[in-house]
């Protein structure tokens, strides 16, 4: 079985190319961080090499940019070719056969504070809380209040009126 999932952030804009048969393909790569600390205490990443196809391979293109926050899964492939010097190369990639966008252009562009990709969001511990109370009333519900007071303190369920 070869099946791989990821979380991570591109490290670079989607690369689009067509090929002879005008099959969409794009090229980027991922950090993803390690689940442990290295002996100084520092949080590594590892960076991935993916290809996606067809559509959404468009879609990439068109939705993604450095910094993106994506959920990948798909499989691990090995491939060689023949480099101009004549040595043969090996490509280790992850074809993807999902990408799932896990935040989007606006919501980059609104929230600049994530400093490297993997890294999270900073929080200012300073920062004034958001006062609901200046909201209009839209008519939802108020969680101070009892919403069964009007059926007395006790409440007979029966099993049948379970859904399970």
């Amino acid at each position: 079985m070869n099946k791989v999932f990821l979380i991570g952030r591109l490290t670079r804009d989607p690369e689009l190319r067509y090929t002879s048969n005008q099959i969409a393909s794009a090229t980027f790569s991922i950090a993803v961080n390690r689940t442990f600390a290295n002996q100084n205490g520092e949080r590594e990443a590892d960076y991935i090499n993916i290809v996606v196809w067809r559509k959404q391979a468009e879609n990439v293109k068109q939705y993604l940019t450095k910094g993106s926050q994506v959920a990948i899964d798909g499989r691990i492939q090995t491939r060689t070719y023949d480099a101009q010097d004549g040595t043969k190369r090996y490509v280790t990639e992850v074809v993807a056969d999902n990408v799932q966008f896990l935040d989007t252009k606006s919501s980059r562009a609104t929230n600049n504070d994530f400093q490297q990709p993997g890294m999270q969001p900073a929080f200012n511990d300073n920062a004034t809380p958001y006062d609901f109370s200046s909201q209009p009333d839209m008519g939802g519900s108020d969680i101070s209040s009892d919403p069964f007071k009007d059926f007395g303190s006790n409440i007979e369920i029966g099993d049948d009126d379970l859904p399970f």
